[in-house]
Formats: structure tokens, C-alpha cells, sequence
């Protein structure tokens, strides 16, 4: 797998594009902005910030960095710890929600095309991942996600700027409960383009249902709802384009099914949507023809299919299409009567119940996904808005006046809150501060939304309509005459002879009146819809007013679709009119994060004495001794009159990490002293559970077959450098330095570490190049997925290894902690395949080995024999390898429940439950080297240089068999050290090796005084350096001089160092 594992996809070695960041331009302009964003789109870098803000540029190809792996990185980390990335912004405002106890929302702004939608699926898939929950909070969370596949079928559709453009907006607030889960939810929807269901314009689509109904629809469904070819229907056929590139119509007809499902709509109801949509489509097919100047249904045939869809008598519906009724008061009374229309109107008529039929099954799906997900009360949420974006067409009617006048909202909202709030909050709190000069666009919302002095455009329109309902000939030059004299002189309004101009804040649009129908004579339809639309972006504007706002702003690199396509002035424009480079003046010179004294104190109170749990002065000074506490640079913030203001993120950062830290020791106490509990209570059922596995099958050593089980033998909590190649979700079961053999039966040094899902076989290499050259680093060798295991191979003597046998290639492995490493393994197999692992036990086993180069993998052999001792002599021969080793304890031995009391010089001492540490071959696992060989000290002869002949395995058994000190023992053959130089020379103090162990504090020296008499214990001095895993146990280093007090058989020693008492492995030190 390599190194590669541990670095994000922009964060090493690659070519740096820009800056992250805008605000660390060193030129503020629009040219220097525009370049920067280029740069990173060209190099496949969609984002970048501006302080808290994101701006995304669409790339219009599927992007790599949207993984799991990416959800994982961005998790609980702070903003420039990583990449700019909407998973980071995503986190924050998740975060901010759980913490601060306040609802979020994010709005997403930009043109049609800029990947608005596209930014909302991110945002809700990344909640749905990092939020717990059981059952019923993964069906909110299905149903959250399903609800875009959905919704998107009945609202989106392909236009000449974006093929998934947003024919609606949508404000989905995602509920949660106290503990961050989400639990309910609710949309509101708004500005459905309901014209487009009747007439599209040249080269775009009907909404995409249509024609994910016509290409996926099964035999029967095309049989039973009249499904033709598109050209067929004339509400389909009037743009001429059927098709989009990259889109599968009948794969999503099947996904928008499946989402009904998920959502819970009956199969009864699905069918009873798809005759209203296919109704709508043969309504549109009913054409009618001119007799005496009144409306004729030109072919009659064409009213069946229509009527038995939507379940309505034939000759009804003919009459609703070419007839209206009118009621008529005279004298008191009221008087019904039947008009027969013309050939015009008939044709409105027939598109107004199309349009209406469709707007009310839109708004029936969106009221089944809110049943679906709704709860009786609201706790937290986050609100995401997406909205289609400001477009300008070449004839631009009411919906585009409507889509444009939101955005124009959303856009005062964006300046009210980062610019103009911002400056003015500085002011009002006694900051010091320079006021920064933006273009404010509440003058053309005032002039589209004002009601009176002057009246706006919406005023007006209405007064048309109202005065105007009984005709509507020359409606739309008297709605220009009105507007020319009541907002003629603004000077973000012209008017023409055909229509008249807005100045947006995006730009100039040419809007046509004739495009209003205002010849429908639906007059006071439309006078309610201007109401109507008003409301709805006022009381969308106060919701998101409530919450805490994040921002995305989206733009649109070119109008041609294609990837690293980027037009320069296009780009630019929507620079300028976003106000970026305003938005970074007042980012630059403001101040990243503000907050209320008390708020301040109370988030921040943990991380003094003075402050915890409350703190009892003026609350100022409260907030400036927080500061002060964790070295803060004065010129970092400002005190305000209520408010605390600070002026870089990565001060903040600081704030979160150190109190993060403040939880984590507490919470790691806790944890510690809980796990030590539930050890103590269970660790003989475990130690049963996995002696079963061996019984009958293996001998066992005589002094390990009672330890207890310890897990993590490498102490990996405070070991980063081990634990960054784990996942962050998967849980640590078992963690040791064992020894694999390779190819030719060289036992090369590995920490491996067994998960919920892996194993992880790691190992060390120098680097050779770079600024870290000449260190030692960790290196992952290799990751083995737990379910790709077949079987384990052991023998049935009492030796340590263990054969993992895998559909590849195989690996011989030796560890002390063979029977706990395996029992856990099966248990994880089990878990996870549901079978249990197979054990294979044989004196002769045989592995396959990897390919290397051209040569093939091959197999090699193991052959295990009777010898002597407890020791393991390993003899390679080929490709086998000899293995012998003494007897063990029978087959069919049991561990005992307790441990047999042992006293010894006074002391009444319970041998250690656990196996003592083998001693180390070159090296400790600590990291420490062993004794040079030219050292001037006396050594046992164990310790002796390597002789020839049959070489004795780097790792010894589970319970070493301990020879009596000091007595005369044959010279013992040890490992061949020239085989494993490369590992020896791993430096002490190397990176790996600072970071080993967790430290033990030692206690202090006695304090001077009246010297103790001198007794006469042995002593013993340490041949390696040791650090203690428990706290009844004592750390050392090479020399130290330890008395002992104590010398158990099961090879565990007590002793005394610098006033501590505590055990230690006995086969670490000689006696002196």
C-alpha cells in the first residue's frame, strides 16, 4: 500500500495552484481573483475560501476527492487543517449546531449551471454519513437523500445554461435531535416553473419525468398509459431535443420509483402519479379548429386517453376545454352562464389545467416526503437552500422576473450579513476600523418589492392587474405607461418600446410584458401569484434570518459544459457582481470570529481553574484571562463593549484544540479506569474462550497458558504514527511487534495491529530524499481485509507461529501472543462473514509466497519436529524450513481460574496473570539497542555473539523458560544478526522512536536525610531498556542498576528503582 495512505489528495507532494485561502492574495483585485481561481480549476482545485466563505467552481466532470476516505479526513478537523472543501464547511456547520446550540443554514447562490444542486447532494450525503443513529434515524436519513432523486425527476430539466437545471427552489431543513442525530425533516418549495410542462424553449426539456417515463416504462405500463415516442406528443416535441449527453433516462425512471418506495407512497398511489403525468402529456395532444368563431375539438379521438387517466367522463372534459362558466349577480340574484371560448382561448385553457394539475402532484410529493420524515417538535436543524439560479434568457417573462427578484434577496441577505452587518457591528462594539466602500443591492430590491413612495414594479403590476381583470387588451402597455411614470427616473430602470430593463445585481435583463399572458385573461390569477411570490422570498429571507448562515458561492466557469473550458470575462462577471473582492477586504482587515462575553466564558471555562465550573468577576475580565491563559497575541484580538473578537482562525483553532485536549484527558481517565474494570471482570472468560480454540489441538506453554489478555501491546493511543493508517471508525482489538518471514525465511520486524475489518502489518524505512531525509518513518506494509482470510495454519507444538493463508499470497507470521491474536481474528471473521474461520493444525504446512518480477509466487514448506527446551531452532533448508521445539503442556490443557501463592523473602506476592516480555533480539521493541558488542561489562553467556549452525527464531515463546542466574548454561544460538542489520540500525531517538511508549512518572528521589542502613538484596543491572505497560510495573533504561526483592518462576520479578517498586521481565537483566 506504501506511504501514500496517510496524506489527503491536495496535501503532499503536489503542485501548489494558488493560494487556499483569497484573503492571502498580495493583490486584492478582480484580475488577481480571477487568476487565483484559474489556477486551482485548471489543476482540478474546485474550491477555495474567502475567510469562512466557499466558492466553488463547477468542474463539470465527476471530481476523486468525494469518498469515504474524504468524509473520514474532514471529520471533527479544523478548517485549515485541510484542503478547502464543502465537507469542511459541511463539518463546521454541523459542529456549530451541536455546540452553540443554534440552527444553521447554508446558502448556495450562483448562476443556472454553476452547481448549485449538485453542492446540496454533497452537503446532505455528508451529513447523512457523519450523524449517528439507529433504525428510525437511518430511514430519516434515507429518505433525506432519497427525496433529491425524487424531487429532482419532477423539477428539473435541461436548458440551453444546464442540463439538471432547477426548475423550483428548495429550503430542506434537516432536524435533529440533542445528540446530533437527524430525526425528522421538512421542505418547503416554492417557484415551480409550471410553463415549462406546456412549452419549452429551442434545444431544452420538459421536465425530466417525461422522459424517464418514456424510455424505463415496462411493457404493461406502456400498453396501459399510452407511451409513445417523444415526437409523439406535442408538449414534448416543440423544442426538437429529446436526449441529454451523460443522462440515462431509464435508469433514473428506476431510481425515481425506488425513491416512492423509500418514501412510502403506496404502489397504488406511484401507478395513479404516472396517469396524471401521462395525462398531461395526451391533454396536450387534444388541438382544436375554428367553427363560427368558437373552439371545436378538432379530433375527438384525442379526448379518450386523457379522460381515462385522470378518470374523468369524455364529454366533461370537452367541455372544460372548450367552455367556461361565469357567474353573474343582477338584482340580488345570481346567474349562471356557459361561454363557449375561441381556438385561443381553449389553448390556454387546456395548457392552464395541464399546468395546474402538475403544480398540485408536485406539491403532493413534496407534502408525502414531509409526512414521511415529519416530528411532533423541532430541536436543532440545518437548512439548506437551493435555489435556481439568476438566468437570463432571450425572452424573459414573469417566472424568470420571479427566479431573478430571489436571488436578488438572497444576494442583500449575503450583503446585509458579510459586509454591511459586519462593518457596522465593528463600529457599534468600539472596534477600531475603516470603513470598506461595496456596491449595497437593496436599491433594486426596493425598487421591484416597494409598496408605496415609490411604488416598485410588483405594486404596479399589481394595480394592472387589479384594474384591468375584466380585459385583458392593452394590458401590457398600460403596465409600461405605469411603469415608466412611477419608477422611470430609477436609475436601475429603463423602459422600450417592448418590454423594459432591470439593472440587477448580475446584470441587466430585458423582461417582455407580452410573455406575463397577460391575454389569458387570468389577470387575477397572476395578481395573486406577484402577492404571493413577494411573501414567500420575505418569509424565506426571515427563516433564514433565524439561523447561523454559511455560504457557497457557486460559479460557472463556461456556458459549453465541458471540463477545463474557462472563459475569462464570463468568469470575471460573476466575480464582480458576487462582490468577492469586497467580501475579502472586509475579511482581510475584520475579524474571523466574535462572540458574547458569556457565551465566550462559557465554552471556553474548562480550560482554567479560575473559570471552571463558573466563574465569579466581570465577565470581560473573564473572557481576557481565557485569552491570556493559552498565550494569544494581543494583536490576535480586541475586547468589544459585549463582545470578545478575534481576528485569525488559527487562533481559534487553538481556543478548540486546547479545550478538545481539556475532554480528552478527562475523557481518556474515564475511559482507562473503565476498560480496567470490565478487563478485570471478563479477562478469565476470554483467556477460556480462547484456550477452546487450541484444546485438543496444540500444546500449550507451560507459564502463558494463565495470562491475562492485554489487547494493545504497543500502547497505540499514543502511538499517531501507528494509528493514522487505522480508519477512524474501526475499532483497535489487538496491537503487538511480531516477526514475518519472507521468501527465503528472514524474519523482518512488523507492529501489527488487528481491527474490526483489517489487519495492518507495518514496518519502518529510512527516507531517502526530502526534508525528512535520513529519518526513520512508519511504513504500511501491507492491509489485509479480514473477510479475504481463508485459514490459519498452526502445528501442534508449542511454538508461535501462525501461517494466514489468503486467496493471493500467504504470510507466515510469529507472535508471543499467537492464541489471543487468533481467537480474536475469529471472532472478527465471524462478525463479519458470518462463517466461521477455518484452523488447520499440522506438523507439515505449506503456504504460498508472492510473485516477485517475471518468477512465479511458488509455495514453501514448514516442517515442524520434537527438539529441546522451550526455545525455537529454526533451520532453513531450501525451500523449507525446519522448525523444533520441546513438549509443551498436553494438548487438552486448561487455564487455571487462579494463580498459586508464592511467598518468597517476606513477601506474599500472586504471580502476574500475564506473560513476561521476550527479550528483545537486537533491539527491545522500545526502540533501545542492545549492549554493543565490545562493551567492557560482564555478560551471561546467553547473551553471547551468534555461533553457526541452526539459528535460534528472533521471537521467543509466549513464556520464555527462564535458566536460574548466575548458574552454568551450554552457549544457546542465537539469531543470525547480520540478517537483520537494517532493522538494528534503527536510531533510538528516530521519529518512531520518540513517540514509543506512553511515559511512566517516576517518583522523586528520597529527600536528604539520615542515610537508611544498607541491605544486603541482590541486584540486578538491565541489558535493555524496558518501559512499563501497567501501572504495576517499572520503566528502565540500559545499565540501570534495579534491587531485587522478589523472584517469581512465571519469569515476572519485583524490584526497586529510584524509590518506585513494581515488576519487570526478568529476562531484561542480568544479575550482578
Amino acid at each position: 500500500m506504501g506511504s501514500k495512505e496517510r496524506y489527503h489528495w491536495q496535501s503532499h507532494n503536489v503542485k501548489q495552484s494558488g493560494v487556499d485561502d483569497m484573503v492571502l492574495l498580495s493583490k486584492i483585485t478582480e484580475e488577481a481573483i480571477v487568476e487565483n481561481l484559474k489556477k486551482r480549476y485548471l489543476d482540478d482545485y474546485i474550491f477555495t475560501y474567502i475567510g469562512s466563505v466557499l466558492i466553488s467552481v463547477n468542474p463539470f466532470k465527476q471530481m476523486p476527492y468525494f469518498t469515504d476516505r474524504e468524509i473520514e479526513i474532514y471529520q471533527g478537523a479544523a478548517q485549515y487543517e485541510n484542503p478547502p472543501h464543502i465537507y469542511a464547511l459541511t463539518d463546521n456547520m454541523y459542529r456549530n449546531m451541536m455546540i452553540d446550540a443554534e440552527n444553521q443554514c447554508v446558502i448556495i447562490s450562483g448562476e443556472s449551471g454553476a452547481g448549485k444542486t449538485v453542492a446540496a447532494k454533497y452537503i446532505m450525503g455528508y451529513i447523512s454519513k457523519v450523524s449517528g443513529g439507529g433504525s428510525k434515524v437511518q430511514h430519516v436519513k434515507d429518505i433525506i437523500l432519497q427525496s433529491n432523486p425524487l424531487l429532482e425527476a419532477f423539477g428539473n430539466a435541461k436548458t440551453v445554461r444546464n442540463n439538471n437545471s432547477s426548475r423550483f427552489g428548495k429550503y430542506v431543513e434537516i432536524q435533529f435531535s440533542r445528540g446530533g442525530e437527524p430525526d425528522g425533516g421538512k421542505i418547503s418549495n416554492f417557484l415551480l416553473e409550471k410553463s415549462r410542462v406546456v412549452s419549452q424553449n429551442e434545444s431544452e426539456r420538459n421536465f425530466h419525468i417525461y422522459y424517464q417515463l418514456l424510455e424505463g416504462a415496462s411493457p404493461e405500463q406502456v400498453e396501459n398509459l399510452g407511451i409513445a415516442d417523444p415526437t409523439y406528443y406535442f408538449y414534448l416535441n416543440q423544442s426538437g431535443t429529446y436526449k441529454v449527453d451523460g443522462t440515462d433516462d431509464k435508469k433514473e425512471f428506476k431510481e425515481t420509483m425506488n425513491a416512492m418506495q423509500v418514501i412510502g407512497i403506496t404502489a397504488e398511489i406511484q401507478l395513479m402519479v404516472l396517469q396524471i403525468i401521462a395525462g398531461i402529456l395526451h391533454l396536450g395532444n387534444i388541438s382544436f379548429t375554428e367553427v363560427g368563431n368558437y373552439a371545436k375539438v378538432e379530433n375527438e379521438a384525442h379526448l379518450a386517453f386523457p379522460a381515462f387517466l385522470l378518470g374523468i367522463n369524455e364529454v366533461k372534459l370537452r367541455e372544460k376545454v372548450t367552455s367556461r362558466k361565469m357567474d353573474s349577480k343582477w338584482g340580488g340574484k345570481t346567474e349562471s352562464i356557459n361561454m363557449t371560448l375561441n381556438v385561443e382561448q381553449a389553448g390556454y385553457t387546456r395548457d392552464a389545467l395541464s399546468k395546474a394539475l402538475y403544480a398540485r402532484l408536485f406539491d403532493y410529493l413534496v407534502d408525502a416526503v414531509n409526512k414521511a420524515m415529519q416530528k411532533p417538535y423541532e430541536e436543532y436543524s440545518i437548512g439548506v437552500l437551493d435555489i435556481y439560479g439568476f438566468e437570463i434568457f432571450q425572452k424573459n417573462g414573469f417566472e424568470q422576473f420571479c427566479i431573478n427578484f430571489v436571488n436578488e434577496k438572497l444576494q442583500q441577505i449575503f450583503i446585509e450579513l458579510t459586509l454591511k452587518a459586519e462593518q457596522e457591528e465593528y463600529v457599534q462594539e468600539g472596534i477600531k476600523w475603516t470603513p470598506i466602500q461595496y456596491f449595497n443591492n437593496k436599491i433594486v430590491c426596493d425598487l421591484i418589492e416597494n409598496k408605496l413612495n415609490p411604488p416598485g414594479i410588483m405594486s404596479v403590476l399589481d394595480d394592472v392587474c387589479a384594474t384591468m381583470h375584466a380585459t385583458g387588451e392593452g394590458a401590457d402597455s398600460t403596465l409600461l405607461q405605469k411603469l415608466q411614470a412611477a419608477v422611470g427616473g430609477h436609475e436601475h430602470f429603463n423602459s422600450w418600446n417592448q418590454g423594459f430593463i432591470i439593472h440587477h445585481y448580475a446584470g441587466k435583463v430585458l423582461y417582455h410584458p407580452a410573455h406575463y399572458n397577460f391575454a389569458t385573461k387570468q389577470m387575477s390569477l397572476l395578481y395573486r401569484l406577484s402577492n404571493n411570490i413577494c411573501k414567500q422570498a420575505n418569509d424565506l429571507v426571515s427563516k433564514l434570518m433565524k439561523c447561523t448562515p454559511h455560504y457557497i458561492r457557486c460559479i460557472k466557469p463556461n456556458e459549453t459544459k465541458r471540463p477545463k473550458d474557462w472563459e475569462e470575462s464570463r468568469v470575471k462577471h460573476q466575480v464582480e457582481y458576487l462582490g468577492l473582492k469586497e467580501n475579502i477586504r472586509v475579511r482581510r482587515a475584520g475579524f474571523a470570529y466574535r462572540r458574547a462575553f458569556p457565551k465566550f466564558i462559557q465554552r471556553y471555562a474548562i480550560l482554567t481553574p479560575e473559570t471552571w465550573p463558573y466563574w465569579r468577576g466581570d465577565e470581560r475580565q473573564g473572557a481576557l484571562h481565557l485569552l491570556r491563559s493559552v498565550n494569544i497575541d494581543t494583536d490576535q484580538y480586541q475586547m468589544g463593549k459585549t463582545k470578545v473578537f478575534v481576528k485569525n482562525p488559527e487562533s481559534l483553532f487553538l481556543l478548540e484544540e486546547m479545550r478538545e485536549r481539556k475532554f480528552d484527558k478527562f475523557a481518556r481517565t474515564i475511559q482507562k479506569a473503565w476498560r480496567k474494570y470490565i478487563a478485570r471482570r471478563k479477562y478469565e472468560q476470554m483467556r477460556e474462550e480462547a484456550s477452546s480454540i487450541l484444546y485438543n489441538f496444540k500444546e500449550r506453554r507451560r507459564n502463558s497458558i494463565n495470562r491475562n489478555f492485554v489487547g494493545d501491546y504497543l500502547g497505540i493511543e499514543d502511538r499517531p504514527e501507528l494509528r493514522q493508517f487505522v480508519g477512524k471508525r474501526e475499532r483497535i482489538d489487538f496491537a503487538d511487534s511480531i516477526t514475518k518471514f519472507d521468501r527465503r525465511f528472514k524474519g523482518i520486524k512488523r507492529d501489527l495491529i488487528l481491527s474490526s475489518k483489517h489487519i495492518y502489518l507495518i514496518g519502518r524505512e529510512k527516507v531517502k530524499k526530502g526534508p525528512e531525509k535520513g529519518q526513520i518513518k512508519e511504513i504500511l506494509k501491507r492491509k489485509i481485509e479480514i473477510q479475504n482470510i481463508t485459514a490459519v495454519s498452526m502445528s501442534t507444538r508449542q511454538d508461535d507461529f501462525v501461517v494466514l493463508h489468503e486467496p493471493e499470497y500467504d504470510s507466515l507470521l510469529e507472535s508471543i501472543f499467537k492464541t489471543e491474536f487468533v481467537s480474536l481474528l475469529c471472532k472478527r471473521t465471524e462478525e463479519l462473514t458470518h462463517q466461521k474461520l477455518q484452523l488447520k493444525f499440522s506438523d507439515s504446512i505449506q503456504f504460498k509466497i508472492k510473485k516477485e518480477g517475471w518468477g512465479g509466487g511458488g509455495t514453501r514448506n514448514l516442517i515442524f519436529s520434537r527438539g529441546q527446551g522451550e526455545m525455537v531452532v529454526i533451520k532453513p533448508a531450501g525451500k523449507t524450513l525446519n522448525i523444533s521445539i520441546g513438549d509443551g503442556l498436553p494438548k487438552n490443557s486448561k487455564p487455571t481460574r487462579k494463580g498459586v501463592v508464592v511467598q518468597s523473602r517476606g513477601f506474599t506476592q500472586s504471580p502476574p496473570n500475564r506473560a513476561a516480555p521476550r527479550p528483545p533480539p537486537g533491539q527491545c521493541r522500545n526502540g533501545a539497542p542492545r549492549f554493543p558488542q565490545n562493551n567492557q561489562m560482564k555478560q551471561d553467556q546467553t547473551y553471547s555473539r551468534p555461533v553457526k549452525g541452526p539459528r535460534i527464531s528472533t521471537i521467543s515463546s509466549e513464556m520464555p523458560s527462564l535458566p536460574k542466574q548466575g548458574a552454568t548454561t551450554k552457549a544457546r544460538t542465537t539469531t543470525n544478526m547480520d540478517a537483520n542489520m537494517e532493522f538494528m540500525k534503527v536510531p533510538d531517538q528516530g521519529v518512531a522512536g520518540m513517540q514509543r511508549r506512553r511515559s511512566v512518572t517516576q517518583r522523586p528521589l528520597p529527600g536528604v536525610g539520615r542515610p537508611k542502613p544498607q541491605t544486603h538484596r541482590p541486584r540486578c543491572r538491565a541489558l535493555y531498556q524496558y518501559t512499563g505497560q501497567d501501572v504495576d510495573e517499572i520503566s528502565f533504561n540500559v545499565n540501570d542498576v534495579i534491587e531485587i526483592l522478589l523472584e517469581d518462576p512465571s519469569g515476572w520479578w519485583k524490584g526497586r528503582l529510584h524509590g518506585k517498586e513494581g515488576l519487570f521481565p526478568g529476562n531484561y537483566v542480568e544479575k550482578i
